[in-house]
């Protein structure tokens, strides 16, 4: 699973706020984040929620991770 590591302060234009994954919503692109041991790791593409998962929103390809948190993605 592509990661990077999470920034210490976003980046310029970036969400600040991270939301609980269980609220997230649908129909939008998304930044994602896991939690990997105590490391936080977010995703370097933009996905989107559908009903049982995630897809990668480009592809609509299916992908294996459960989030923790997200934010919107800032392109």
């Amino acid at each position: 699973m592509p990661t990077r590591d999470a920034p210490g302060r976003p980046e310029a234009g970036a969400s600040e706020t991270w939301e609980g994954v269980a609220i997230a919503p649908f129909d939008r692109d998304l930044e994602l984040a896991v939690i990997e041991g105590n490391a936080i790791h977010t995703l370097v593409f933009p996905c989107r929620r559908i009903l049982g998962g995630w897809v990668k929103a480009g592809s609509a390809e299916r992908i294996a991770v459960q989030p923790t948190h997200w934010r919107a993605w800032v392109k």
